[in-house]
């Protein structure tokens, strides 16, 4: 399956409002999940997903933990995370920049393409949380953020 039919797919499953869509055929087999609000306690992709009042303390989370005040921007796939869109350009955020709706923080590169992972509310990032090229999972803190007006 070529990647732009891959994209094509993704963009008709935020359409409809599908979180999962799998297709097989005789030469390939793909399976496409994304985060839908509202869906099983997990935030949309990009969203800042404050920490809830007295939340729970399961020590698998621990590298999740967020520090009350603080919202989260959770990688919304498997992949593999980057800073910068080449490896010499700069970071597209840092601590303590200020980003808008629909800025792009970062990437998440899967089956060789790359997604961008986009503030959906305005915020000032406190933290990056992976390295630059580190594996993340769905759901895995990649940002801390500062809620702002």
């Amino acid at each position: 399956m070529e990647h732009e039919e891959i994209r094509r797919l993704a963009r008709l499953m935020e359409e409809l409002g599908l979180a999962e869509l799998e297709l097989e055929d005789e030469t390939s087999r793909v399976k496409l999940v994304r985060a839908v609000a509202g869906a099983a306690g997990r935030p949309a992709p990009g969203a800042i997903a404050p920490r809830e009042a007295g939340g729970g303390s399961d020590p698998a989370d621990a590298e999740d933990e967020i520090p009350p005040g603080l919202g989260a921007i959770r990688s919304p796939m498997v992949g593999t995370f980057w800073r910068a869109p080449s490896p010499d350009a700069p970071p597209f955020v840092s601590p303590g920049d200020v980003v808008e709706p629909g800025a792009v923080l970062g990437l998440v590169e899967a089956m060789k393409t790359m997604n961008e992972v986009v503030a959906e509310t305005s915020g000032r990032i406190v933290s990056v949380r992976p390295e630059n090229g580190a594996p993340v999972e769905y759901g895995t803190v990649l940002f801390l953020v500062e809620p702002v007006g």
